[in-house]
């Protein structure tokens, strides 16, 4: 299911895309080809003599050469481009056998999802070992990411119906997307046709799950507009794990011969019961969560191309740690508005960019910030106020310029990085990114990259029963080094890399002693690791026909150590990472409209957790994370204007946990129809 831009194989037109500027990752206002990018291993068989290829295989292939990337914050041909940029496609969202886009992203090897509720309700994402507060989340090229907490950051206000990609950068990027981009980012493209329609889908399943979702389309030939809402909810298949999403998203483009704008806005509301979330010793927790997203994004035409783009982004938090009681009750409002000034110009000797970015992140809370005197009500709510809150002013200063030579490219950049309102000095985070091509097939590539991060108004302020923050943490650091390569021949894509990144004041909550609370620390860690991708395509070898459509298979390994001697007796996120992570999919066409997925997930968690007896009483004994391996499956019935399907979830019911006393659910049966109507 997992794409990758190191790999690229057989493409779908994306005509639609000519105009627009959402993606991060994509094209500059042409029609182009992109790839279905998957998992891999170091394959190089030359499957060309084999078997003569038919004529739309051959000319896709031609087409992915030219295909422009923005990995760098210039854009760059897939040729050419030096970094990895992992990428599931349109193709890849429905065939999966998920519902939400956070499960989605626990095909890609390199992303680990922990997942507190089913359906997306509450996960941790993150990438290469890091946490979840260390990457960026983007929705078409805005950062969506809360300064809060990214417990929040994977709030989506769109639906997987809605998703044209999934773009994964991995590896620290915080001159190309800020200073949350600590170990990379993720963005999520959505659609927009350039063809007006309508489409439904209603879905229901197990534990009382159940919704629907419609969106509309109506273009004309400069404008394009869509609309989408959607509904589920479930009992859960626990005491306590009921959840009630809804999700609204509206979007458009309009352009011309000069410039080109995008713009979107959307809200997503989600109240789950949230039971050993945040504490196995509360198994009623409960927790109300909404995030509103607005932004406008434009792009000149003229030959020094000016990218403007402003945001604003709003969540609130309301969280019960009894359900249904004040007690452990919490009230949070967290505002960021953005500005981004952009450029680049091509010249003889390259491509350059520069740039500057003001971001202010603001927070009132009943728990978060520091006091102050002036209060303010806590809207729908009676005699409850904000008494807390503080905020910090980013500035941002970027440039980075790319040389192009016959067989390689050499970006080098740097981002300038100052807190206003903290006093602190601007500091400077480079990055390099080389790439050699001996020929057609092969590509070798490097970088050397810094990224920083602040902490979360969480990790300084949040105090509970079993939680204390730490106003005195400071920035995180890292320094990163990267190899791959990757190899790519007709039907067959395979791919390396081997990263090492050091990390100074890298946070985590941890307790010190068997009977202490969870407090927020920092020590510096090194982070080792090894990914291998590999795919084998028949409908690119055999055609269209072949039922064999794809077999992909991804494997990472993980070794992080600390640099310090502080003892500690219990890590919370920053040393429970993955160490093995396999994944493995198999898409077949049964017959002309049923086609089959099935995929295999292994995961071999470092860390352990301190295990609740059934009355939630600490028995003081630490568990280690066992290994597990889950099954999904799906089949669909496909026409042109609808399409049934059925899914199964861990499809042999095996226990498993992602976070410590809060156990996922067993097997999962789903099922849905979708339909699309568009206007001739």
């Amino acid at each position: 299911m997992k794409k990758n831009f190191y790999s690229l194989t057989s493409a779908i037109r994306w005509k639609r895309f000519s105009n627009l500027n959402f993606a991060t990752f994509k094209s500059m206002h042409k029609s182009i080809s992109i790839g279905v990018l998957s998992i891999a291993t170091l394959l190089s068989a030359d499957l060309k003599a084999q078997v003569q290829p038919d004529s739309v295989s051959t000319e896709l292939n031609y087409q992915l050469q030219d295909i422009e990337v923005t990995s760098e914050r210039v854009p760059l041909t897939f040729s050419v481009a030096p970094r990895l940029v992992t990428v599931m496609t349109k193709e890849d969202v429905s065939a999966a056998t998920v519902q939400s886009i956070n499960d989605l992203l626990e095909y890609a090897v390199g992303v680990d999802v922990r997942q507190r509720g089913e359906m997306g309700v509450q996960s941790d994402i993150s990438v290469r070992g890091g946490t979840f507060d260390q990457i960026t989340i983007l929705l078409n090229g805005i950062n969506i990411s809360s300064p809060h907490t990214g417990h929040l950051s994977a709030d989506f206000p769109v639906s997987m119906e809605e998703i044209e990609r999934v773009e994964v950068l991995e590896g620290p990027a915080a001159r190309q997307f800020g200073t949350s981009a600590f170990n990379g980012a993720i963005n999520i493209v959505t659609k927009c046709d350039t063809s007006s329609h309508i489409a439904g889908h209603v879905f229901g399943g197990s534990y009382g799950y159940g919704g629907g979702e419609m969106s509309a389309n109506l273009s004309t030939k400069k404008v394009h507009q869509q609309i989408s809402g959607g509904f589920r909810r479930a009992d859960g298949d626990q005491e306590n794990s009921d959840f009630k999403q809804t999700k609204f998203f509206y979007q458009g483009n309009v352009s011309n011969s000069s410039v080109n704008v995008d713009w979107q806005t959307g809200v997503s509301n989600q109240d789950y019961g949230a039971n050993t979330f945040y504490s196995a010793a509360y198994p009623n927790q409960w927790e109300s969560t909404t995030k509103w997203i607005t932004s406008v994004k434009a792009e000149t035409n003229s030959r020094l191309h000016f990218v403007p783009a402003i945001y604003w982004n709003r969540s609130k938090d309301h969280f019960q740690l009894i359900r249904d009681t004040h007690k452990g009750e919490n009230f949070h409002q967290c505002d960021v508005y953005g500005v981004n000034l952009g450029a680049w110009i091509e010249t003889k000797v390259g491509k350059t960019a520069f740039g500057a970015e003001m971001r202010s992140e603001n927070i009132i809370s009943t728990n978060l910030g520091k006091e102050t005197s002036d209060s303010v009500a806590v809207r729908g709510v009676d005699d409850i106020f904000y008494t807390k809150k503080d905020g910090r002013d980013n500035i941002s200063y970027y440039a980075e310029h790319t040389f192009l030579l016959k067989k390689w490219t050499l970006s080098l950049g740097a981002m300038a990085h100052k807190v206003t309102n903290l006093n602190t000095k601007m500091k400077v985070y480079p990055g390099v990114d080389v790439a050699f091509r001996p020929n057609d097939y092969w590509k070798i590539s490097a970088s050397w990259n810094m990224a920083m991060r602040l902490p979360t108004f969480t990790d300084l302020y949040y105090k509970s029963p079993t939680n204390e923050g730490n106003v005195g943490l400071k920035p995180e650091e890292t320094s990163a080094i990267d190899f791959g390569a990757r190899y790519r021949n007709r039907g067959v894509e395979s791919s390396v890399a081997l990263f090492y990144h050091h990390g100074k004041n890298m946070i985590d909550w941890v307790m010190y002693s068997a009977d202490d609370i969870f407090h927020s620390a920092a020590f510096e860690l090194d982070n080792k690791g090894l990914e291998i991708n590999a795919a084998f395509l028949g409908r690119e070898i055999f055609g269209e026909k072949c039922p064999l459509r794809k077999v992909s298979f991804g494997y990472a390994h993980i070794y992080q150590e600390r640099e310090d001697d502080v003892e500690i007796y219990k890590s919370n996120y920053a040393l429970e990472y993955l160490r093995n992570k396999l994944s493995a999919s198999l898409e077949t066409r049964v017959v002309k409209s049923l086609n089959a997925t099935l995929s295999l997930r292994y995961q071999d968690r470092n860390g352990s957790y301190i295990k609740y007896d059934e009355n939630h009483k600490s028995t003081g004994m630490l568990v280690d994370y066992e290994p597990y391996t889950l099954v999904d499956l799906k089949l669909s019935w496909d026409a042109d204007k609808w399409s049934i399907y059925a899914i199964a979830n861990n499809l042999f019911n095996v226990s498993y946990y992602d976070l410590g006393n809060i156990p996922q659910p067993g097997i999962w049966l789903k099922a849905g129809a979708k339909f699309k109507i568009s206007k001739k």
